[in-house]
């Protein structure tokens, strides 16, 4: 399986020519900024075996890169219909725990931790929403950089918008 480095770029184009690894189905979403904070993007693409569905992104001159993640995840829930089976694919660890494990609790609490603020709980809060009212769409974690082709694709996407 090819791989790359964390700090290797390259276009969407590149990616679809080098990479075959990693699931064929699915939606795919990343998030970046350099230097963090500073200038950022984020995208997504939607693939079923193989095949683009659709994809998108954009860009945020003054961000962080936790929030182009989310911001990635929040435009890939909005674009999904409610009705269909789907797995979305985020290779950030805190937004995956974010939702699947840790959202109901806060939510509870009146949006408060046990130790302190949540960071981008606009985008946070925005993301449980999407996700409550989509159920049959599965958040799911994948490792980043490893070669999967559609992850590599999304980050892509994400690095190209800004």
């Amino acid at each position: 399986m090819t791989t790359r480095s964390r700090g290797e770029s390259l276009s969407p184009e590149e990616v679809l020519e080098r990479f075959t690894g990693g699931p064929s189905s699915g939606i795919f979403t990343d998030g970046s900024c350099e230097p963090n904070p500073g200038p950022g993007g984020w995208g997504f693409v939607w693939v079923e075996e193989g095949e683009i569905v659709g994809q998108k992104s954009g860009h945020d001159p003054d961000t962080t890169n936790n929030r182009m993640e989310l911001t990635a995840l929040i435009e890939a829930y909005e674009t999904l219909p409610a009705d269909g089976l789907f797995t979305v694919y985020s290779d950030s660890q805190l937004c995956v725990n974010t939702i699947n494990q840790w959202a109901a609790g806060w939510e509870k609490r009146g949006w408060k931790r046990k130790t302190g603020p949540i960071k981008n709980l606009d985008l946070v809060q925005r993301l449980w929403g999407l996700a409550n009212a989509k159920p049959s769409i599965e958040l799911r974690w994948i490792k980043a950089h490893d070669g999967s082709r559609w992850n590599e694709y999304a980050d892509a996407l994400a690095s190209s918008a800004w």
